[in-house]
């Protein structure tokens, strides 16, 4: 007889710990010209706290396929929000740059053993034909938390300190903490592992130069010209592959097997699709409203926050979708709205209504929620019950490097774009010259992102449902 377990506290849980940990990655994005000025450090020092973020994640993340199967769900539980707190903590109080960064790597950390954890959990307490609900409130947070960062980053400091940010977070993660130490059991049986240290290295130089070449890419004002980021991509494509090589024996660090699944193959591409144009669309309209229509910071995280939040509702709606008709009358018709909507996007200019963007984003995070959701889950649907903790750790750790290359290339066509259209104008320095630029470089974005979705719709018409025998630990 299959245990019962209580999936609404644990859900509970899970969600308010993630939801602090998806806002905190975001929350500080705003407030890097005031800390700049706080510590007395450049542009370049003060991007560390969301490169140093995300590059501890690349580098944590995929560890967790063999985390979660050598340590008990309580202990990973209780580690991550532990980390996460004292986090949260230690950058409410930070009184110089390093007690910050020190700080936001605890953040990172504790968000990275989190990630993997809730999937995992939701996968063996909720059966099958369940899932989708679930997985759409996990997309709620998802999407939701990060959007809201600089919307209420932006109001904290333009009226307190940047301080707040981060005590606001505290009794939240603190309850959060409390109800799953209360709640959450055990879910996964404990297995002794042997750590592959040339793997664990391999990982850790791979995912880390990639992660850390793309970020800086996106950052530097040399960008793909940068010696340090030819560099650290061509080592992390190294180490990547030496690192897949190595992961065919008994106890590999990442089970590649997961690739095997056709479903899963499927699955992960959408929801890479899915990250990609979220994440691009994320930098490159705020740098389109903000130089291009001349919007200020906070009215452009205003403007993005209803999108957002539609988002989170529609993936709750969408796994429900899912687990009543199946992933393809659900993930189809989010495929034709999002290409439409990005053909729309590549015709946007400055005299634009604010209307229209809000609207037209709005649909497109719905689009996205409609496909995400379903995508995940009918991905992780297909593994074999052995093979949730690789497979929820492979999707979150190319979750990560899809961000980082999707922002990377994103800047770069928008500065390609801009340089070209500067190059042949006659006034370049002039305000409508350089919004007319940034125009160009948004549309030439689009319209890539457009070309992606085609790719993602014709893959999706390969998508049905994963199916599953109850009892049985094979999925077909």
């Amino acid at each position: 007889m299959k245990k019962q377990y209580n999936t609404r506290a644990i859900l509970i849980a899970l969600l308010l710990c993630g939801f602090v940990g998806m806002f905190s990655e975001t929350s500080l994005n705003i407030a890097i010209t005031n800390l700049m000025e706080v510590f007395q450090i450049n542009a370049a020092t003060a991007q560390w706290l969301t490169t140093g973020y995300l590059l501890t994640l690349g580098i944590l993340v995929p560890f967790t396929g063999l985390l979660l199967q050598m340590y008990t769900t309580r202990q990973l539980f209780i580690v991550a929000t532990a980390s996460l707190t004292l986090g949260i903590f230690l950058a409410a109080i930070s009184i110089n740059f390093e007690m910050l960064m020190f700080a936001r790597v605890l953040q990172a950390g504790g968000m990275g053993l989190l990630l993997p954890l809730m999937f995992n959990t939701v996968l063996v307490i909720f059966p099958p034909e369940k899932r989708g609900l679930a997985m759409g409130y996990i997309g709620l947070v998802l999407s939701f938390a990060p959007a809201m960062g600089p919307a209420i980053s932006g109001t904290i400091l333009q009226y307190l300190s940047w301080q707040f940010i981060f005590w606001l977070l505290l009794p939240v993660i603190i309850i959060g903490m409390v109800f799953g130490v209360k709640n959450l059991e055990n879910v996964t049986e404990v297995r002794k592992q042997r750590i592959d240290f040339l793997s664990a290295i391999l990982s850790t130089i791979g995912f880390g130069s990639i992660v850390f070449g793309f970020s800086h890419a996106g950052e530097a004002g040399e960008g793909w010209s940068s010696p340090l980021v030819l560099t650290l991509i061509i080592i992390g494509v190294i180490a990547l592959t030496l690192f897949v090589f190595r992961q065919n024996n008994d106890q590999p660090l990442l089970n590649l097997r997961v690739f095997k699944y056709p479903m899963f193959v499927i699955g992960v591409f959408l929801v890479m699709m899915c990250m990609v144009i979220n994440m691009s669309t994320m930098i490159v309209l705020p740098m389109f409203l903000q130089t291009g229509a001349g919007l200020s910071v906070l009215v452009t995280g205003l403007i993005l926050l209803p999108g957002s939040a539609l988002n989170g509702v529609i993936q709750m709606i969408a796994g429900r979708l899912f687990d009543r008709y199946g992933p393809k009358w659900v993930i189809i018709p989010g495929l034709v709205i999002v290409m439409l909507v990005l053909w729309f996007f590549t015709s946007l200019t400055p005299a634009s209504s604010v209307g229209l963007i809000i609207a037209l984003y709005m649909i497109l995070m719905g689009g996205i929620a409609l496909i995400w959701p379903a995508s995940q889950t009918n991905a992780l649907n297909q593994l074999p019950s052995e093979l949730y903790p690789h497979g929820s750790a492979v999707l979150n750790t190319l979750m990560q490097v899809i961000g980082a290359i999707g922002t990377a290339v994103a800047i770069s066509i928008v500065s390609g774009g801009m340089n070209q259209y500067l190059a042949t104008s006659s006034t370049p320095t002039m305000p409508d010259e350089i919004a007319n630029a940034i125009t160009v470089g948004a549309q030439n974005v689009f319209w890539t992102l457009m070309t992606v979705s085609v790719i993602g719709f014709i893959i999706g018409l390969f998508m049905r449902r994963s199916n599953y025998r109850k009892g049985s630990k094979e999925h077909a």
